[in-house]
């Protein structure tokens, strides 16, 4: 695997984001994880969901093995587990694009696959093609077994649309508009973009359920600006480092500081959540 650098931190994404593994309560009811399931959590980030399980899991044989792409990620997911005597939790870092290259967990011998809040930086990732995005599916469809299932939530079409307008748009006045849209990292399906990846571009899976949710978000305590520069990061890339890139990121957050603002106090954020279960067939 290329070596790519590494955005995130634990302590970053815990000041400003962490609402993300809170918010999660829908998606773990859709997995229903039972005591003796083995799991694979894909983009599993610093580990706090993985670590709430182990309750259920350690009742029975269950485990999960979470991967991530990011070291830091991995890292502050392994500590944390350790320290809360986690065992049925493992860890490993894995980009999601190269979870077909990951022999050991294409075996088909987990029973259900999760993902929160990870897959739309994974199908986003440096414009993956329709056939990249594709074969993250298909691996995760090999790694489990028959009957398997596949729960995840991810951002969906109309996602933090006016975070994303903010940051193209302040990106684009320094550096023109198609070098602004190369770094923008996310992808944002709907339903139906769902259905059809699943079972006809890929095959082998039966979408069980599917919905999008608006579900305006609060801002955690890294706020506005916290919230950009963890973010907003990649698209901040387009510009030198330097006095250029931090007017960018002023004017973003005193942007969305206007934009964002409850009248009932501090700031929320326009999340739009895609569900998915999916068995394999």
């Amino acid at each position: 695997m290329a070596e790519t650098k590494d955005h995130w931190s634990s302590e970053a994404y815990q000041h400003s984001a962490s609402f993300v593994p809170k918010l999660a309560t829908k998606i773990l009811q859709w997995l229903d994880p039972q005591k003796d399931d083995v799991i694979l959590d894909i983009g599993c980030g610093d580990g706090v969901i993985n670590i709430q399980l182990q309750d259920i899991l350690a009742q029975g044989s269950g485990s999960i093995h979470g991967t991530d792409a990011s070291p830091a990620m991995i890292e502050a997911a392994t500590q944390a587990a350790s320290k809360a005597g986690a065992s049925r939790c493992t860890f490993e870092v894995v980009d999601a694009l190269e979870l077909a290259q990951a022999a050991h967990l294409q075996r088909g011998h987990f029973t259900k696959i999760f993902s929160n809040a990870a897959l739309h930086w994974v199908l986003g990732s440096c414009k993956a093609s329709r056939a990249q995005q594709a074969g993250v599916f298909r691996a995760a469809r090999d790694a489990l077994a028959p009957g398997g299932l596949l729960a995840f939530e991810m951002g969906g079409l109309g996602n933090v649309g006016e975070m994303r307008a903010a940051l193209v748009g302040a990106v684009a006045r320094r550096v023109g508009l198609p070098r602004a849209v190369e770094h923008d990292p996310w992808f944002f399906p709907d339903e139906g973009w769902a259905r059809e990846m699943l079972e006809t571009e890929v095959g082998g899976w039966e979408v069980v359920r599917a919905e999008r949710e608006y579900r305006p978000t609060r801002a955690d305590a890294g706020a506005v600006e916290g919230w950009v520069r963890l973010f907003g990061a990649r698209f901040f890339e387009a510009l030198e480092e330097g006095r250029e890139r931090e007017e960018c990121i002023r004017e973003v957050v005193d942007v969305l500081e206007v934009v964002c603002k409850n009248p009932s106090g501090g700031f929320h954020l326009g999340y739009v959540r895609l569900r998915v279960l999916a068995r394999k067939l």
